[in-house]
């Protein structure tokens, strides 16, 4: 949703696929695979990181949709939502059927090392 509006909006979103063998920390105020991964950074203009709900909210914001988390403006409930994100960022992976985070760095390692096969579907570590 946030990628099909943002068009409309001016583009002020500039979406990052981390999954990529390409990314480079470097060029994303240093935020490795894995910390993007336990939790959504997002960088500011002014180059500072922001995390956790405030992500959401701003990005809703700057695609005309602030009303769904404006609510998380007030602490008692930002605070609210930012535990119940960490509990979902931090099970996401098993309940979506993914890799844990270690099989995916591991994953990752071998891919940019040339060690393992993959196919259309799957990947295998040697």
């Amino acid at each position: 949703m946030l990628m099909e509006r943002n068009p409309r909006f001016g583009n002020k979103i500039s979406f990052v696929d981390i999954a990529d063998d390409n990314y480079d920390p470097e060029t994303c105020a240093g935020i490795t695979f894995a910390e993007a991964m336990e939790e959504i950074h997002a960088i500011l203009p002014d180059g500072r990181i922001i995390t956790g709900i405030e992500v959401f909210r701003r990005l809703y914001e700057a695609v005309g949709l602030g009303w769904i988390y404006a609510v998380t403006q007030y602490e008692p409930v930002e605070k609210l939502a930012n535990q119940v994100y960490g509990i979902w960022a931090k099970y996401r992976l098993p309940i979506t059927g993914k890799p844990d985070l270690e099989t995916l760095l591991e994953m990752r390692r071998r891919r940019k090392e040339g060690t393992d096969k993959c196919g259309e579907d799957e990947c295998e570590v040697w």
